[in-house]
């Protein structure tokens, strides 16, 4: 398919249309770059996240894990320099008010000028800039004061490190090990946008591998090819996806190597997920704000040191667009154009779909005792709505990898027909043998069929 097929466009029509992803607050004018996950967006996510908790947990024994608090000590974030150093620049216009990052100026549009980027419209006005921190503020208590301020977290990982000292007490692991976490933070973006690639509230799955100083940068090379396999292995085309390494003066002042694996979104090469090779800052700083000790001491060496830190930090907003977008897909079907996402079938919202022909005869009877017995395989749904060809255009279209007919001959022999999302293939199978047969399917090796040749 051309890459200009997926537009950022289409992909917001058909995430409105199939119930992934609304406007926040839609119904009071939408509040700038928040979203709504719905009924399908939510178990694409969740597929997502569980795959991402797979790879860290169930596929390892040196990893475990962890949920922290969104509202955290003021402390933690002047420990981690959150309070001091993260801004962006900020630049107003006086002429229609609206607020832009001056750093990206040149890639920006002008509201009432949208050919020329922000100041260079014949009645841009823009203010000097001024560093904005992105922080969201808040109280806690009752009582308005400088001693109740707080700030819903910028990013999961702090948690992980001020916690550093609770999980060795009770896991029983030494380094190298890992603290995972998935969970919401908060970052005032000045100029969010593209859809839920760039919002105000998002969610991160992050890890932080403790490691003894000498193995850092073995491991930080380990962390980079684990964490791009992980996509390709969940169907995400490698022509679309890169592993781009900093630049030196890209780096972070506490990281001595970052990389990102970035995916061709309709908007370019953008970043899915940093691996960061951290150092000791994180712990040297919170030991020194908090005065606790943050260090390890082996038993066996009797060595007492700061672990180093080698940080995959992915977004799971940016993740579930990457494989809607990789996923979107434009076909004909006897002249008729057909919209489909070809989704790995482990994160596809629903496995299966078990449609009867028609309402009557006692095929939705059958229709409804096939979908009892695949609960276990998977997410299953039951529709009989509208005639059978637009029942399978709108599981084409939220990425069913199978659908299940009943028809006038299921009556006859307990047979069903079982369709395949991308090849279209139809296949006779026993209602009996059903749940094994899609159980093998849903497990066996996938690859996008939307990949080039090999």
């Amino acid at each position: 398919m051309p890459t200009d097929v997926v537009t950022m466009d289409k992909i917001v029509a058909l995430c409105k249309r199939r119930g992934f992803v609304f406007p926040s607050s839609e119904i009071y004018g939408g509040l700038g770059s928040t979203y709504d996950f719905g009924h399908y967006g939510v178990l694409l996510k969740r597929n997502v996240k569980d795959e991402w908790w797979r790879a860290m947990l169930q596929d390892r024994e040196d990893i475990v894990a962890l949920d922290s608090a969104i509202l955290q000590h003021p402390r933690t974030w002047e420990a981690s320099g959150h309070l001091a150093g993260f801004t962006d620049p900020l630049v107003d216009c006086r002429t229609c008010g609206t607020r832009f990052r001056a750093d990206h100026l040149a890639d920006l549009q002008c509201p009432r000028k949208p050919s020329k980027p922000p100041g260079e419209g014949p009645e841009c006005d823009l203010t000097d800039a001024r560093e904005f921190n992105l922080m969201f503020e808040t109280t806690v208590g009752p009582v308005r004061d400088a001693g109740s301020v707080a700030y819903l977290r910028p990013e999961t990982a702090q948690g992980i490190f001020v916690n550093f000292k609770n999980v060795l007490q009770f896991a029983r692991k030494k380094p190298p090990f890992g603290i995972a976490q998935v969970g919401k933070s908060f970052r005032n973006e000045i100029t969010p946008g593209n859809f839920i690639f760039r919002t105000r509230e998002f969610e991160q799955m992050e890890m932080e591998f403790f490691v003894p100083p000498g193995e850092a940068q073995d491991w930080y090379a380990f962390w980079k090819e684990a964490r791009f396999d992980w996509y390709v292995e969940l169907g995400i085309r490698t022509d679309h996806l890169r592993l781009r390494a900093h630049d030196s003066d890209e780096l972070s002042h506490y990281s001595s190597g970052t990389a990102d694996v970035e995916y061709l979104f309709p908007i370019g090469w953008s970043e899915l997920e940093g691996v960061a090779n951290r150092g000791d800052f994180d712990l040297t700083q919170h030991t020194e704000y908090s005065g606790e000790r943050l260090e390890y001491f082996d038993q066996a060496t009797k060595e007492r040191y700061t672990p180093h830190v080698i940080e995959p930090a992915a977004g799971a907003d940016r993740a579930t667009l990457a494989f809607l977008v990789d996923a979107y897909d434009e076909d004909d079907l006897g002249g008729e154009q057909r919209t489909v996402l070809k989704l790995h079938p482990r994160i596809a919202p629903v496995k299966v779909a078990v449609l009867p022909l028609v309402r009557k005869d006692g095929q939705p009877e059958l229709a409804r005792e096939v979908l009892a017995s695949l609960r276990g395989v998977g997410q299953a749904e039951y529709d009989e709505g509208g005639s059978i060809g637009k029942r399978y255009r709108r599981q084409d279209e939220i990425g069913t990898p199978y659908c299940v007919t009943v028809d006038h001959q299921s009556l006859e022999d307990r047979t069903v027909t079982v369709r395949d999302r991308d090849t279209l293939a139809q296949e006779r199978v026993a209602v009996d043998a059903l749940p094994g047969e899609l159980a093998g399917r849903l497990a066996a090796p996938w690859r996008s069929p939307k990949s080039a040749p090999v």
